[in-house]
């Protein structure tokens, strides 16, 4: 499962409605690439997939394809604003090694 902080919720549901994306969710994954190997992706979207693993943590689902789930599984999502914030930041306990921007990571 992936935790969503409170600050990670209230942006979510603040991008979902500028965007007029209400009935959608974030949708989490992996890809390769990326300084470190493997690199983090999130957007909205509206369709399930077969293989989709979904849950719902304070109040926001999340969608995650089987495989990035396995590199996922008790990661936190969290939004970082102001000044120096970086938006999403995603804090992964499975990651071995990560870059210097927090965008990707290696196992």
């Amino acid at each position: 499962m992936i935790k969503v902080t409170e600050n990670a919720k209230l942006k979510a549901l603040e991008l979902m409605n500028e965007d007029d994306v209400k009935n959608s969710f974030i949708r989490v994954g992996v890809k390769g690439g990326g300084c470190s190997g493997l690199m983090y992706e999130l957007k909205f979207d509206h369709i399930i997939q077969e293989n989709d693993k979904s849950f719902t943590d304070n109040g926001v689902q999340i969608v995650v394809d089987k495989k990035s789930f396995l590199y996922l599984v008790g990661t936190t999502l969290d939004f970082s604003g102001g000044l120096n914030g970086k938006g999403f930041v995603f804090s992964n306990p499975n990651a071995d090694r990560t870059c210097g921007c927090g965008e990707s990571f290696s196992l």
